[in-house]
């Protein structure tokens, strides 16, 4: 900087407002350098430890040509970049209220919390929330409740294709990999579903010897990047997934087409957190930057992900073989459906992502504006099964957002056999929301690498907060059922989930969205809702087909 400018910067334009910070800490430091002189006392000069410090950044931040705010509010401007990494903190402690927060309120997280600890989850003096708001949305009960109501909250997961059927709980661990997730939270999960009896998915960073550490049932999870079952070019590698895909551990086999945080984009683990273990887990080279490419390679039509799935149901035993999406073009999702009706091949079970699902970072052009909630995700596939007869064997899962077994119930309502949580297990892990997944610093050890951040996770003590989360939640499901007078949670339609339109009125789901009948789509596809999506429906292409 010229002498002239530095100048001007130091005595012109409200000097003194702008560089207070500048002026009391060169005012401090000359303070304690004539103390020292006047009194004959050294031992003062020590106070410089702290007085110079300020003075040094001030004139650094005077100098420096990077940052005009601070060029301009020497020092004080750095409060602003503090406040700004405080702000989060400070939100959830003292500003918000308990219907406030996002993407969970502090309501529901304490609920996960209570409910991990195994403490007491009851809500004194009645409900917080305004049930005259239009957000409001509640289940119907019945006048003559059902306490005979079967407590067994599993789901047959195959079709007659499957030799290897599987037994799933109506809540899961959803998606998360290692890498993104440290070990011990890995290990925790795993020992969570163990001891719960419920599954844990992998995640498409491959399976880790975290996953495999305590005997957890999986779902291997394989995304465009088929990390733990690539070659070296990242194509799909028959011979290495056969190997892993039958170890007993693995139960379901589940194809990522897309999530909810981010469909459409691969996701990216930066090379600095590929550890050797990382590497030797998913395929890779150490220290290179892990990416999924956007689009698979194994196939690039509905018919072809049929037939690859088909293949990986053979390579792993027999095993369910699944996909999961987050829903774009409804056209897309009919074309897999048509698919399988043309080729007789089926898929075992379908889980749908909302767009409101994610644990780690995502571009915020793609988790804030691409991607179909999940509510209408969810429909859509219902009615896609339902009205093509396939609804029951081929399953449907939910996933997103889940932390209550009012969710879970109202996920069945619109068609879920089952729920997949991922946020929800984090938070019974000890996850405190400080949306720092992708920083690698992670408060509570569990999105970090860090072994010392790590060392916070003691995962016997977690695995078990993990499993009485997922017990109490069945049980709150099971409660539930009972209230509304049912056999199970297989027994939950449209019709028992009520959403407020305004203050004065409020409408059954099945009154604001279309529900189509079984087999409508095959018998009367023109008189459904459906009928332009379905005749756009191409099983050999997803591209949309021309219509008149």
């Amino acid at each position: 900087m010229a002498r002239s400018s530095l100048l001007a910067a130091l005595f012109s334009d409200h000097w003194v407002g702008r560089n207070v910070a500048l002026w009391i800490a060169a005012a401090v430091n000359a303070a304690v350098i004539v103390l020292t002189v006047w009194l004959g006392t050294p031992w003062i000069l020590l106070t410089l430890l702290l007085t110079a410090p300020p003075l040094i950044l001030a004139l650094v931040d005077l100098t420096q040509t990077r940052h005009s705010l601070r060029r301009n509010y020497p020092f004080s401007a750095r409060f602003r970049w503090f406040f700004e990494w405080l702000r989060p903190y400070l939100r959830s402690y003292i500003v918000e209220s308990d219907l406030d927060g996002r993407p969970f309120s502090h309501d529901e997280r304490a609920l996960v919390y209570a409910r991990a600890k195994g403490a007491e989850d009851a809500h004194p003096f009645g409900t917080e929330l305004d049930v005259y708001s239009e957000e409001y949305e509640w289940l119907a009960h019945s006048m003559a409740p059902n306490p005979d109501a079967d407590p067994d909250n599993r789901v047959r997961v195959g079709t007659d294709q499957c030799t290897q059927p599987y037994d799933a709980s109506r809540l899961n661990i959803s998606a998360m990999s290692f890498g993104a997730l440290g070990a011990n939270a890995i290990e925790a999960l795993n020992l969570g579903a163990r001891i719960g009896g419920f599954y844990h998915d992998t995640g498409e960073g491959g399976v880790s010897p975290y996953h495999l550490m305590h005997g957890g049932d999986l779902v291997w999870e394989l995304g465009s990047g088929y990390f733990g079952c690539r070659d070296k070019d990242g194509r799909f590698d028959p011979p290495r997934f056969a190997e892993t895909a039958q170890n007993s551990a693995i139960k379901m086999i589940e194809i990522k087409l897309s999530q909810g945080a981010k469909p459409g984009h691969g996701g990216l683990l930066p090379g600095a957190k590929v550890t050797e273990e990382i590497a030797r887990t998913r395929g890779v080279g150490v220290g290179e930057d892990c990416l999924s490419p956007a689009a698979h390679s194994a196939f690039s039509t509905p018919r072809e992900l049929i037939e690859w799935a088909a293949r990986l149901r053979e390579l792993s035993g027999g095993k369910p073989v699944g996909v999961k999406l987050c829903v774009g073009y409804p056209h897309e999702l009919m074309a897999v459906i048509k698919a399988m009706l043309s080729s007789g091949v089926h898929l075992d079970y379908i889980v749908i992502d909302g767009a409101e699902g994610g644990t780690g970072a995502a571009p915020s052009e793609l988790s804030d504006s691409v991607g179909m909630p999940l509510r209408e995700g969810l429909i859509l596939a219902r009615n896609a099964l339902v009205g093509t007869g396939l609804k029951g064997t081929v399953k449907l899962a939910a996933s997103g957002k889940v932390t209550s077994g009012a969710a879970l119930a109202m996920n069945a309502a619109l068609g879920a056999d089952w729920c997949n949580a991922a946020r929800g297990f984090m938070f019974s892990l000890g996850c405190v929301q400080s949306m720092r997944c992708h920083t690698d610093t992670c408060p509570t050890g569990i999105a970090t690498q860090s072994p010392a951040r790590q060392r916070a996770l003691v995962v016997p003590d977690k695995a078990q907060r993990v499993a009485r989360f997922h017990k109490n939640t069945l049980h709150a499901l099971h409660e539930m059922v009972v209230a509304c007078g049912l056999d199970s949670p297989d027994q939950f339609s449209p019709e028992h989930l009520r959403q407020r339109i305004n203050a004065a009125e409020m409408r059954s789901i099945n009154e604001i969205y279309p529900f189509v009948e079984p087999g409508q789509l095959l018998t009367d596809a023109p008189g459904t809702a459906l009928s332009r999506w379905w005749a756009q429906a191409d099983p050999d292409s997803f591209r949309r087909r021309a219509t008149a």
